[in-house]
């Protein structure tokens, strides 16, 4: 009965629920080690709870005291532990080198941090002199979607700039990271030495464009290939990976189906997500999906660059025929009237 009574909530209306339940203090202690996203995502939730049952309120904190319990307690803050002994044994100079090592991407600056809480447009506003690299490596380390508001709000030709720089990037190195603390610093008064880290350039870039609008995004991606065509190319295969097919409609999803073979299509499902699975599935005939699901089973295992291989001829496919006005991909752009 439990189950049922939480069952139709999100998870952030279901972590809205929780901290409720176990009141102000304890709420505001909890939110206080939770990431900005994480924290608008909540509040976004508990604004949009009208009514809640104390059914609903009794399950959410049942599930939480089951989840808890199966928790080793071991592992729970461990990186603080790590953390703490490493500066008292090696002294806080050296500890961050050897922290950028053990723990790779897990340390921030406190620049950066105070900027994560920031509006969009007053970042960009704060970057809107600075070099391109350093505000490449502000768009790298900050959340993507934020990245890709921050992005927006930066004019051209600054703008298609940092992004090239984004992509490039594979290691911020100590020398940039104090510049960018030196920018900080003027603005937010926050300075901190900080250890190289490193970083994908191409995936961040790809992420910070799929969070764009799609004619800033066909004018960014435009701008990068003229300026690294090689490079443009990768990160233009970073944003459209085989999960983008659930955006999809069922009329260009059955358009695709039909020009796809079989057999690759078996190869390319095996080890997706079960909703993309039924995506292909609830857009085939009922035989022919009962047969795709007995090739699947029959099949044994596939290596991964077989499947690899296999996703991205369909998504060639899948492309050519966006390409050609056939079928509707990625994010929408202007309106339709």
């Amino acid at each position: 009965m439990a189950d049922a009574a939480g069952a139709g909530l999100s998870g952030a209306q279901r972590a809205a629920v929780f901290l409720l339940g176990v009141g102000e203090e304890s709420a505001t202690a909890i939110m206080r080690h939770m990431e900005p996203r994480e924290v608008q995502r909540i509040g976004e939730a508990m604004a949009s709870l009208s009514s809640i049952s104390n059914e609903q309120v009794e399950a959410v904190l049942a599930a939480f005291h089951e989840d808890a319990s199966a928790l080793n307690p071991l592992g729970l803050g461990a990186p603080e532990f790590t953390r703490r002994v490493l500066t008292n044994a090696l002294g806080e100079s050296k500890a961050r080198s050897m922290l950028a090592k053990v723990m790779p991407g897990k340390q921030q600056t406190s620049g950066i941090e105070a900027l994560k809480w920031m509006d969009p447009g007053a970042v960009a506003e704060l970057l809107e002199d600075e070099h391109p690299q350093i505000i490449a490596i502000v768009l790298a380390s900050l959340d993507e979607e934020q990245s890709a508001q921050v992005l927006v709000n930066i004019p051209e030709p600054v703008r298609s700039e940092a992004l090239l720089r984004v992509a490039r990037l594979q290691v911020i190195d100590p020398a940039a990271m104090e510049e960018l603390d030196k920018v900080l610093e003027k603005q937010l008064g926050k300075v901190r030495k900080t250890p190289p880290r490193s970083v994908n350039g191409m995936t961040s870039a790809a992420a910070i464009l799929n969070n764009v609008k799609a004619d800033v995004e066909s004018e960014l991606l435009g701008a990068l290939k003229e300026a690294d065509a090689e490079l443009g190319e990768k990160v233009g295969e970073l944003m459209f990976v085989f999960d983008n097919l659930m955006e999809l409609d069922d009329r260009g999803m059955q358009r695709l189906i039909r020009e796809i073979a079989v057999d690759s299509l078996v190869i390319a499902l095996k080890g997706v997500d079960d909703r993309l699975q039924d995506k292909f599935f609830n857009n085939m005939s009922s035989r022919a999906a009962d047969m795709l699901r007995e090739d699947l089973e029959a099949k044994g295992p596939v290596k991964l660059s077989e499947v690899e291989a296999a996703q991205k001829e369909i998504l060639a496919v899948a492309a050519r025929l966006s390409d050609e006005g056939e079928i509707t991909l990625g994010k929408g752009g202007d309106d339709f009237v």
